[in-house]
């Protein structure tokens, strides 16, 4: 009689114990989805200082985590650039968040581009952890109010026209 109780006992706590693992261990993130508040970070820019999303709140941010290694985030880079300085006098700005861990190389390659827009560094990627980005390039398009309007996952056009008449559209919209 006495086995008996100690084998409930057991099974009791081995219930207990496996339904409070399950409901209290950690969790993966869940990708930010369209509609929702993009969340705020700060992050060390190239140059020096830091980086804070939400110093961009009142403008639309177009949110490109990429990186040197990627050949996709290299070809959009030119395409990015141009984007970015076109966008720029309306009120939309081009943030990028690399995920290189060679500061020295993400200089190299910034020069070499002849990029202007503001880069982070995520060298650990936490960050674009929780935006739940595991393939890059992957752009998030934010409104005046940091929610996401639009997720573009893998490489752009960003001459496209579709793609100039949204962002500039949502500029507008969202004054």
């Amino acid at each position: 009689m006495r086995k008996m109780n100690v084998v409930k006992v057991l099974l009791l706590g081995l219930i207990v114990g496996g339904s409070l693992f399950f409901a209290f261990r950690p969790r993966a993130p869940r990708p930010v989805a369209i509609g929702e508040t993009a969340p705020d970070f700060t992050l060390p820019i190239l140059s020096s200082g830091s980086l804070s999303l939400g110093d961009y709140r009142q403008q639309v941010v177009v949110l490109n985590f990429w990186a040197t290694w990627c050949p996709p985030c290299v070809q959009e880079a030119p395409a990015l650039e141009k984007f970015a300085e076109q966008m720029r006098n309306q009120g939309v700005t081009v943030l990028g968040v690399s995920v290189d861990q060679d500061a020295d190389a993400l200089r190299r390659f910034v020069a070499q581009a002849r990029l202007s827009f503001p880069i982070a560094r995520d060298p650990q990627q936490a960050v674009a952890a929780r935006y739940g980005t595991f393939k890059f390039p992957e752009t998030y398009i934010l409104n005046r109010q940091g929610r996401v309007a639009e997720k573009i996952i893998g490489a752009t056009d960003w001459q496209d026209p579709r793609l100039l008449t949204f962002v500039q559209d949502l500029a507008r919209q969202d004054k």
